[in-house]
């Protein structure tokens, strides 16, 4: 029997998993149960899963000095009869269809979208089952950061390739394939309509997860108009009234501005950026296609514009679920640009154009735990490729006459997108006395002294000698775990290499101070 569909509603993947990294430790903490059927007994040890990897904190948890001391210090443990407390004290007043309200409901809801994005399947009375796609996910916990990164675009690319508005887990009458939509609309914007610059303005997503079908011909004419007639900084109401006309309702209260024009772009455009095919333009405004994956772009739209139909939800499941080797092995087209030149050029805009106050504060943003950016631009950007960048922007700041090479992965706009890739440092440094590696990690516990300082040694030994200058390592992270300063100590015993270490807001304070990168060489 065909789902009954109630009306058109605006795309919206999650406002539980706004952030995609969230979803692998999710799916990590389900494998223990992989296989076996759905019940509320099964479900109440997930979510003890959950909460033991500290994945998701209720406030009761926070507010009680007890837990919330185990949860923010990572060496430290919750026991049987704390979860059991924790879940007791912590009453979800939530309901999903298909789940008891409370507990099993809010596990709904963490593991709604992975569903969707074909990680997991689920249902009650039913085997819970991990897509190939979802345990590759899930492994890249396990991998060192820098080798993750490739692996998590390609799964995520895969999923939002196929995803579909009106899949069989959403009741919606709009029928497209967004992320395919938004590809061919900028590729005919670009290609049909005479406008100095290739995109779409951040005012004109709505338009995208509110149109009604997969027409990128007619929405591409759509937003030519609109611009025509309301310019390329229409306002909010403009475009929400515009919006409302596409969803066919006048309802405002089912409907909310702030939903359509803040909430469900900066959605949208977070999912988007992790597949690596989107680049961010004008400090936030413009939303184009990154010319490094056009080959990728090209295959998308041949291969999935005219996409299969599903009704039953395993069926898409399994659809979705299945990786695409032919779009995974597809080249980037970076060789055809200097990307060290494009990578310097937008690092030295950003230190001239960005105050200091700007990027010490987002830095600092860093160091906690619950800390999120708001700045219109970086907030896309994930924490560890934020670090990175920023660090490249506060050392270039204070020293102008050096070298500052940072060596994450770019779009065709010069913004990092990744790490910097495995067997190289973050931050190569060079000034006329000192050549210096900086090296920034989000990690605080005892796996930081094991994953970190090793790597750091050995791209020290790599960086090679430098003759007449003094060569080290300057170590950032949100704190310096006991084990670390024992490494870094051990390393300058045994292989004569020096690894300053820093917290984030010790080396914010410290470089402001300082006249040249020397004076960051200090004992630790």
């Amino acid at each position: 029997m065909a789902r009954r569909k109630l009306e058109r509603k605006p795309l919206s993947f999650s406002t539980t998993m706004r952030n995609p990294m969230r979803i692998a430790p999710f799916i990590e903490a389900l494998l223990p149960f992989e296989g076996m059927r759905l019940d509320n007994d099964v479900i109440e040890s997930i979510i003890k899963e959950v909460l033991r990897k500290k994945i998701y904190a209720t406030m009761p948890e926070k507010r009680n000095k007890v837990f919330n001391e185990i949860l923010n210090d990572s060496e430290l443990e919750f026991t049987d009869e704390q979860l059991e407390k924790i879940i007791k004290i912590s009453p979800q007043n939530h309901k999903e269809a298909g789940f008891d309200r409370g507990w099993p409901s809010r596990f709904d809801t963490w593991y709604k979208l992975p569903m969707e994005f074909g990680f997991v399947y689920y249902k009650m009375g039913e085997k819970i089952e991990i897509s190939d796609a979802g345990h590759l996910l899930a492994q890249t916990l396990e991998m060192p950061l820098k080798h993750a990164n490739k692996q998590v675009q390609n799964i995520f690319l895969n999923a939002l390739a196929k995803y579909q508005t009106d899949n069989p887990f959403r009741r919606n009458l709009i029928d497209n394939a967004p992320f395919i939509l938004f590809l061919q609309t900028v590729r005919i914007l670009g290609e049909k309509y005479n406008w100095n610059k290739t995109g779409i303005y951040r005012l004109e997503i709505p338009f995208i997860t509110c149109w009604p079908n997969a027409d990128a011909s007619e929405l591409a004419r759509y937003i030519n108009d609109f611009r025509i007639r309301y310019g390329k900084r229409p306002s909010e109401e403009v475009v929400y009234d515009a919006c409302l006309e596409l969803l066919d309702s006048t309802n405002e209260n089912r409907f909310k501005i702030d939903q359509i024009t803040k909430e469900g772009v900066d959605d949208f455009i977070r999912k988007l950026r992790i597949t690596g095919l989107i680049s961010i333009r004008g400090m936030g405004r413009l939303i184009d296609i990154n010319k490094f994956e056009i080959d990728r772009v090209k295959y998308l739209i041949d291969t999935y514009a005219n996409y299969q139909l599903f009704e039953n939800e395993y069926e898409y499941y399994l659809y979705a679920g299945t990786i695409d080797n032919n779009l995974i092995e597809i080249i980037s087209n970076e060789n055809e640009f200097d990307i060290a030149d494009i990578r310097l050029n937008t690092l030295n805009r950003w230190a001239k154009e960005t105050d200091t106050v700007t990027i010490d504060e987002e830095l600092k943003i860093l160091s906690s735990r619950n800390g999120k950016s708001k700045h219109e631009l970086l907030k896309y950007i994930d924490g560890p490729t934020r670090f990175e960048f920023l660090t490249s922007i506060a050392l270039k700041q204070q020293f102008p006459a050096i070298k500052v090479v940072p060596n994450y992965a770019i779009d065709d706009e010069g913004m990092p997108t990744f790490t910097a890739r495995g067997g190289i440092g973050d931050i190569e440094v060079f000034g006329p006395k000192d050549d210096v590696l900086v090296e920034v990690t989000l990690m605080q516990n005892k796996n930081q002294a094991t994953n970190e300082i090793p790597g750091i040694t050995r791209h020290l030994k790599e960086f090679g000698d430098h003759e007449n200058k003094s060569v080290y390592s300057v170590f950032i992270a949100p704190t310096l775990h006991p084990d670390t300063h024992y490494m870094i100590d051990f390393t300058k015993f045994k292989e004569k290499l020096e690894i300053i270490g820093y917290t984030i807001n010790d080396f914010v304070n410290e470089l402001r101070d300082s006249k040249e990168i020397s004076d960051l060489k200090i004992d630790d």
